[in-house]
């Protein structure tokens, strides 16, 4: 065999590697090109509310219908291709099978064919930007019967058919992926990891791969039905009757007369439990790195496992607190409206589980943060502060007033992307020594946390102020505006705009610390962390679990842990 031909193989190899580490790897580099074209997108948005006649590079002046494109496409970037594709898929890959003592996942190919299912799924999003007409206008919820006309509006041809196709994929590589998870935690485990001795990372992965079999499964069933209302006539979600853009929906182009209210029913049946697939996760790495950098085991190891089960649970029953405002019944609206108060139990269950661990913790008060500790205290903080808001909008007679203004904006991003975003840093910067074996800069890493903590309140924090004042969430603009009170909130926004802006610019500290960190970090040793869970133990080829994931011991000067396998405790 040519030695060129033996390298082809080698690539191919390379490219359609099944190795868990290196997919696990490639999702996150798919879902750091998603987060950098939604924080673009973000920013023109941004800059065009303040400044509606500013010319923006590839897109110059942005018009109405442009900047919904913009709302849509940025939606669906963060919360599908970031908050679910890296937290779930990159990190599960990474880390899960060495986590339970496993070589590999239970299905390496369907694992490799779930990435790149995805990856297209990204293409053909990003596609609709191309297309006569551009993106879709109808939010990244794109409720009917605007997303099931395509007169409608600009994008509502074949950049929605495009977005309905490209969520279709998504979905089936999600289940595909689910699907895999749960197999390999079931039937992967080594010798000796019983259910209660596995990782917390592992039981929140568990609970959100049952989740997304239930959510996405409902939400692929609705995109395959509203893509027949486009193109097959059917009438799923269009009702007749209804007037769009001049045209009236009778049974001459409607087979039937169907309720948009399905499409909210089938939506956020998805749309609630996405919030704990996104977090749920974050929730098990903050439980498994407090109890790293506290030197303690987490408190209440089974409470903290019967929350996560309960969360997963519940958050399966509580869609409907999104549809407060569309006429459905009151009684049903008063039940949802206490199942989402209910979930605030185990919720708060864990913050006070890890509240007990920062009061009970050793190494912590010793030693500087590291960074992945600062990153977690700053999930908490986020955790917290848009979790106080919840049981606010939970209540109906007040999401009357605020389901669509920029409170709801306030409340998303702070408990959802930005408590997402700093689990995923926290993430990033304890688990890249198994990537390059490097540290990260430490105190590159410090600036990057304290610039984006500030970043991030100043940004979305202000927001529930121009909700109660009853700002609109998809105006486009302020300037121009006949209604007074919104061109009062111009120097609001204003604001709001420049801590974006500054945001986004403490992101470039980051990608300058992953760059640099890749070729030049200091050697990272076989467990500069000094953790007890298996992804840091030099062999699992003949792994034996002998204790749980979280024990220390503070009898002996040479040693405060022991990993879970081995015999003796580690030296440092």
């Amino acid at each position: 065999m040519s030695i060129q031909l033996q390298q082809t193989m080698q690539r191919r190899r390379g490219l359609f590697t099944t190795d868990h580490r290196t997919i696990g790897i490639r999702y996150l580099l798919l879902s750091l090109l998603a987060v950098a074209i939604g924080t673009v997108l973000s920013l023109f948005m941004r800059i065009h509310i303040v400044s509606p006649d500013l010319k923006l590079p590839l897109f110059g002046q942005i018009p109405p219908e442009g900047y919904l494109a913009l709302v849509t496409m940025h939606g669906t970037l963060m919360v599908f291709f970031v908050l679910t594709t890296a937290p779930v898929n990159g990190f599960a890959s990474l880390i899960l099978p060495s986590q339970i003592g496993a070589q590999r996942m239970a299905f390496p190919l369907l694992n490799a064919i779930a990435f790149w299912l995805t990856t297209l799924s990204l293409v053909v999003l990003l596609g609709a930007f191309f297309v006569p007409g551009g993106a879709p206008i109808s939010g990244w919820t794109n409720y009917p019967p605007l997303s099931a006309i395509t007169a409608a509006g600009p994008g509502q041809a074949t950049g929605m058919d495009l977005w309905l196709v490209s969520i279709g994929i998504f979905c089936f590589a999600s289940i595909l992926s689910a699907i895999n998870m749960l197999t390999t935690i079931v039937s992967k485990r080594c010798q000796g990891m019983t259910l209660l001795r596995m990782p917390l990372t592992v039981w929140s992965w568990l609970v959100t791969a049952v989740l997304i079999l239930f959510a996405f499964s409902i939400l692929f069933a609705a995109v395959v039905l509203l893509l027949s209302d486009r193109h097959l006539a059917t009438g799923f979600f269009v009702p007749t009757g209804e007037v769009i853009n001049g045209l009236l929906l009778d049974r001459a182009n409607s087979h039937a007369n169907g309720s948009p209210m399905l499409w909210l029913h089938l939506f956020w049946f998805f749309g609630h439990p996405e919030v704990y697939i996104a977090v749920l996760p974050s929730m098990g790495l903050t439980s498994s790195l407090l109890a790293n950098f506290t030197r303690r085991p987490v408190f209440g190891y089974r409470f903290m496992v019967a929350t996560t089960l309960l969360i997963g649970v519940f958050g399966l029953l509580v869609w409907g607190h999104h549809m407060f405002v569309s006429g459905m019944n009151p009684y049903a609206g008063t039940a949802f409206s206490l199942m989402t108060m209910a979930i605030a139990i185990p919720s708060s269950g864990k913050v006070l589980g890890w509240l007990a661990m920062l009061l009970r913790g050793r190494d912590s008060r010793v030693h500087p943060m590291p960074t992945p500790m600062l990153f977690t205290l700053g999930f908490l903080s986020f955790f917290i502060a848009g979790g106080l808001t919840g049981p606010v909008l939970a209540q109906p007679i007040l999401d009357a007033y605020l389901h669509n203004t920029y409170f709801v904006v306030a409340h998303f991003h702070l408990i959802m992307a930005m408590a997402g975003a700093f689990s995923l840093f926290a993430a990033v910067y304890y688990w890249f020594p198994l990537m390059t074996g490097r540290l990260m800069h430490e105190t590159l890493g410090k600036w990057h946390f304290w610039l984006s903590l500030i970043g991030a309140y100043a940004t979305f924090f202000p927001m529930h102020f121009a909700g109660l004042a009853g700002q609109p969430r998809h105006y486009a603009q302020l300037i121009g505006s006949t209604s007074t009170f919104l061109s009062s909130l111009l120097p609001l926004q204003t604001g709001i705009t420049h801590s974006a802006l500054f945001l986004a610019s403490a992101q470039l500290l980051f990608l300058a610390n992953l760059a640099w960190s890749a070729r030049r970090g200091k050697p990272a040793g076989s467990n500069p962390w000094r953790a007890t869970t298996l992804e840091w133990a030099s062999d699992l080829t003949e792994c034996r679990v002998v204790r749980g994931p979280y024990e220390y011991n503070f009898q002996s000067n040479l040693s405060d842990f022991v990993m879970q396998c081995a015999a003796e405790p580690e030296q440092e």
